[in-house]
């Protein structure tokens, strides 16, 4: 993958938390380690509930979230070498992203893009959706409309998880834009409503708002060297194949089945909350083939009334 170098860097898109110092426990009470990455067992046993690349929207006792700013981010990423810098690199992907749904949003579905903030935090941070831990991974909070994420994370993802390509952290990001882009199409909300109604099929449904997150990171990816910085700059001049195989790699190593068997357990359909590996990556490769977004559609007809 390329970077314009002459894209502007845009941090006015990023919370930056870092070095606020966050806030102890877990999202919704989860018993999640307080000194954040805490290894694969317990990453597991998230990810089964909702952790890895998802929705978090067991708010607990809910709260307000902390905020931050971009001063120093914005300081670091105007520099000569801001493009080998991992948070500002990830910063572009996040202007891109959000370039792509601004257009793209509007229209395939008829509906205004509202930007949403990405959150970068160390350890722990308080959101909406209550405190969470970097053990918990990337996520989207419905309740704040923020997508949050300790950039640590890239290391579980490549050193434990076995997805050390760059792409992978693009794809992370497209996901959880994903996420709130289901949230803005009132998709989220009914998901949820449709799972108190029928509470035997909760996990099913999850898959099925996940597999639509992976998808909708595909069609970026697609239109990706479409997206510009707003003054005709493209953000990113290339990706080659070998970016979308790591994206593939990276959703073959968080399915369901992959992390269960990762874990040292079997298999169980019923825990699986996110998809399977192939399913994953069926769905990422329909979103990149197609390049619509109305093509990402894993609701069966009236799921969802």
């Amino acid at each position: 993958m390329e970077l314009n170098e002459n894209a502007r860097i845009d941090t006015s898109q990023i919370d930056d938390q870092r070095s606020a110092g966050g806030a102890g426990g877990g999202i919704g009470g989860l018993p999640i380690g307080g000194g954040g990455l805490t290894g694969i067992v317990v990453a597991v046993l998230i990810a089964l509930v909702g952790g890895y690349f998802g929705v978090n929207n067991l708010a607990g006792d809910g709260g307000s979230a902390t905020t931050g700013g971009d001063t120093q981010l914005a300081q670091k990423c105007s520099q000569s070498d801001a493009r080998e810098q991992l948070d500002c690199r990830n910063v572009l992907f996040v202007n891109s992203i959000q370039d792509y749904w601004a257009d793209a949003l509007p229209a395939n579905f008829g509906e205004p893009y509202k930007p949403a903030k990405t959150v970068l935090f160390s350890k722990a941070v308080r959101t909406g959706c209550g405190n969470a831990d970097s053990g918990v991974g990337p996520f989207y909070c419905p309740a704040d409309d923020r997508v949050y994420i300790d950039l640590t994370f890239y290391r579980v993802l490549a050193d434990q998880l076995g997805a050390p390509g760059e792409f992978a952290q693009p794809y992370v990001l497209a996901h959880e834009y994903g996420h709130h882009v289901q949230d803005l199409l009132g998709t989220e909300e009914s998901m949820r409503r449709a799972q108190q109604r029928d509470p035997d099929n909760a996990n099913e449904l999850s898959v099925k708002l996940e597999l639509q997150a992976d998808c909708y990171a595909g069609a970026w990816a697609k239109n990706a060297t479409g997206t510009d910085d707003g003054s005709g700059q493209k953000i990113i001049k290339s990706i080659s194949k070998q970016d979308i195989q790591e994206g593939l790699d990276t959703a073959a190593k968080i399915g369901d089945d992959a992390l269960q068997q990762r874990g040292g357990g079997g298999i169980n359909p019923a825990e699986f909350t996110h998809g399977t590996s192939a399913q994953r990556q069926e769905w990422f490769s329909t979103g990149y083939e197609s390049g619509s977004p109305k093509d990402c559609d894993t609701f069966a007809t009236g799921a969802l009334n």
